[in-house]
């Protein structure tokens, strides 16, 4: 008599990467960095250090500051993308980034991320200063911990409160010239917070399919694409009115005003023009919500290229 023995399923091993091209490598490990976030987050760093300075910055802190805001952003992006693995590998527009690929394993990409967070706050508390450190720690802590870990997968609100790490660097910049804070770099935070959500909400409309299947509860996938249009709108304004306070309280020439008002009101027409074609019953990609994301973009760039002129015309 032959006696057969169930055996229970083996779960099978996820795969890891074969030999890999030191090149292909470095890139792989680049990637996981994010570097067009990274840009983003740069160009809003370097002009609050033009209005901390008055002027012409110095040198040497604005490459400490760029340098360990790079090591910093880096880190933060690199976690991120250990802790989303699971959604980039779900989602078609982050299925190619190196942990769906198998171009790196989790665990490197967890050490990886950890060394450049500690090696960004070390070389800000020695190279700038504690406080530009500390504002680093903190902004890499709230991303890790309280975006991608508590608020990503559980609300709709993940990108309002989320990017208040995004918005960090204007207060880096700042402190990294005075050692101190005020209400000047406190504006452009506020900026950059209400810009955040109208900018991640149009991607995801056009992405909606990628992170309902990912079962991220992003505000397109939750609500009409009329609420979106409508929350576009209302937080377009609330961005340009923020913008017009630095005025007053920078003591800005008017160029800066006028500049703001101008852009401000080119991301304004392109917001109501999305809620139009909403209301048209246009919808999907005819739908084209990408011109306000990528509007927004050149909106931000050049809103804080104004802010880096107007000491200069002092």
């Amino acid at each position: 008599m032959t006696v057969v023995i169930n055996r229970p399923a083996r779960t099978p091993a996820p795969p890891t990467p074969g030999r890999r091209p030191f090149g292909a490598l470095v890139r792989a490990y680049v990637a996981l960095t994010k570097p067009r976030i990274i840009e983003l987050l740069l160009i809003t760093t370097l002009p609050v250090m033009f209005l901390a300075a008055g002027g012409l910055p110095p040198l040497w802190p604005v490459i400490a500051t760029l340098v360990g805001g790079m090591l910093s952003a880096g880190g933060a992006n690199v976690l991120n993308c250990y802790i989303d693995r699971d959604i980039d590998a779900k989602m078609r527009r982050t299925r190619r980034r190196p942990l769906p690929m198998v171009q790196v394993t989790p665990k490197e990409t967890l050490v990886f991320g950890i060394a450049l967070a500690v090696a960004s706050t070390v070389f800000l508390a020695l190279a700038v200063n504690p406080l530009s450190a500390g504002l680093s720690v903190f902004a890499t802590l709230f991303y890790v911990f309280v975006y991608s870990l508590l608020l990503k997968r559980r609300t709709k609100q993940n990108v309002v409160w989320g990017g208040i790490a995004g918005c960090m660097p204007v207060l880096i910049g700042w402190s990294a010239l005075t050692n101190s804070m005020s209400w000047t770099p406190v504006v452009l935070f506020l900026v950059v917070f209400f810009w955040t959500p109208p900018h991640t909400w149009t991607l995801a409309m056009r992405y909606r399919e990628d992170y309902a299947a990912a079962e991220v509860p992003m505000l397109p996938v939750v609500a009409t694409e009329r609420r979106v249009a409508v929350e576009v709108i209302v937080y377009t304004w609330v961005t340009v009115a923020c913008s017009l306070a630095l005025w007053p309280i920078a003591h800005t020439t008017i160029f800066y005003p006028i500049a703001a008002a101008a852009l401000g009101a080119v991301c304004l027409v392109e917001a109501y023009r999305l809620l139009g074609r909403v209301r048209a019953g246009i919808t999907g990609a005819v739908l084209k919500p990408m011109r306000y994301f990528h509007l927004s973009n050149a909106y931000l760039a050049l809103l804080f290229l104004a802010v880096a002129i107007d000491p200069l015309l002092h």
